[in-house]
């Protein structure tokens, strides 16, 4: 396998896990469609013996995702709410966890209709500011799983200082990195233990996988996601394993152009009469956004703030007009794929966190939500342009 340990991002995307076939010297990584592996005596094998235990795909994308995490472990699973819930794993009754307050909704959901019935206890805060996670530690908090940005508001969290205050407390800090892929967020190289993403977004790109990854420095954590993963079984398969392996090679690509037609949809939002508050990072007047410059880089140290906007709307009725009448967008649920998506977190995303939750961080009725796609961006500008006619 190479090493590619001081290649830049863009070289480890297409190279890292990698290696020609050692059958046919096939210059991608083959899918391994198989269950199992002959073994050539009992207990003597080349490193794989059933399919949920390894796969070559799927060790291949675990070891490319994890060197563009610049970690040491990946563990694949078969979606992204997969790899959220075998983090809940290394948990045990009684012990409790913070969570950021504006958390994806499918993560609320897992967490407080399923988690909380086998003895986990969740305290939701807003982790922008780090005073409310230190004033919601308990003697027995033993995680804070954040989202940072958060999903659909934005809000960032400060990781190298929560880092600091979850070691202090003997507490593992979880990053959702989803929203800004590895290619603008780096986790690990901030302080956190574990890192986690739905594959299914920016990193596969292309809105046709499912997927879901883990990734870890601590041999530790390794050795016991290791362990879950085998045990739980909600592994990808292989098909799947090399989409997201083919898409990461363009992943750099990719998220410069979300970026830069997400800095292009801003400009149109902002100068729109019928919009209210614009929200996205960077932007100036955005709350956070020097912590975004700080701890939002390229690999060449350069900020970036991703593709995904939301915006206010006086009204529901405002933002069904403008969701029902766009075109080139598409009105969907799911992020970070090639094609530009317009959605309703109210009654989409978020639909199964409760009104009075979500109005708490402003996820009102008038919110929209946008994944900003790579088409070209005056094509994006006119449809938005027309949706509000």
């Amino acid at each position: 396998m190479k090493n590619t340990e001081k290649m830049s991002f863009a070289t480890k995307a297409i190279h890292a896990g990698q290696s020609p076939d050692s059958d046919a010297g096939a210059i991608m990584t083959p899918i391994y469609q198989t269950s199992t592996y002959v073994q050539a005596s009992p207990g003597v094998h080349k490193g794989y013996e059933y399919g949920r235990t390894a796969n070559p795909t799927r060790k291949a994308l675990e070891a490319n995702l994890a060197a563009l995490e610049n970690g040491k472990y990946g563990f694949a699973f078969s979606s992204g709410m997969a790899a959220t819930s075998t983090i809940m794993g290394l948990l045990k009754q009684g012990d409790h966890v913070i969570v950021t307050n504006n958390v994806y909704g499918g993560t609320y959901r897992y967490f407080e209709q399923v988690m909380t019935k086998y003895g986990l206890q969740f305290t939701y805060v807003d982790t922008s500011e780090i005073q409310n996670v230190q004033s919601a530690i308990q003697a027995n908090t033993k995680m804070v799983f954040v989202e940072t940005p958060t999903n659909p508001m934005l809000k960032l969290t400060d990781l190298q200082e929560l880092a600091s205050v979850c070691k202090q407390n003997s507490a593992l800090l979880a990053v959702d990195n989803t929203f800004l892929s590895p290619y603008f967020q780096r986790p690990l190289e901030l302080g956190a233990d574990i890192v986690v993403h739905s594959t299914t977004k920016y990193i596969n790109g292309h809105s046709d996988v499912i997927g879901g990854i883990v990734v870890v420095d601590d041999e530790k954590l390794a050795e016991r996601f290791g362990f879950l993963q085998n045990s739980v079984g909600a592994v990808p398969a292989p098909f799947d394993c090399w989409l997201v392996l083919r898409a990461t090679k363009t992943l750099h690509l990719r998220m410069q152009q979300h970026n830069r037609n997400a800095l292009g949809v801003v400009k149109f939002l902002v100068e729109h009469s019928e919009v209210g508050e614009v929200i996205y990072p960077g932007l100036t007047t955005h709350p956070q956004h020097e912590l975004a410059c700080k701890q939002q880089l390229d690999p060449f140290g350069h900020p970036g703030f991703g593709g995904m906007i939301s915006f206010k709307m006086e009204s529901f009725e405002q933002a069904k007009s403008v969701l029902e009448k766009v075109q080139v967008f598409s009105l969907a649920e799911s992020l970070g794929g090639v094609e530009s998506l317009i959605g309703h977190p109210a009654s989409m995303t978020h639909a199964s966190v409760p009104k009075s939750e979500r109005e708490k961080f402003g996820l009102t009725d008038g919110l929209v939500r946008i994944s900003v796609g790579v088409e070209f961006i005056d094509d994006l500008i006119n449809d938005l342009k027309q949706a509000f006619s």
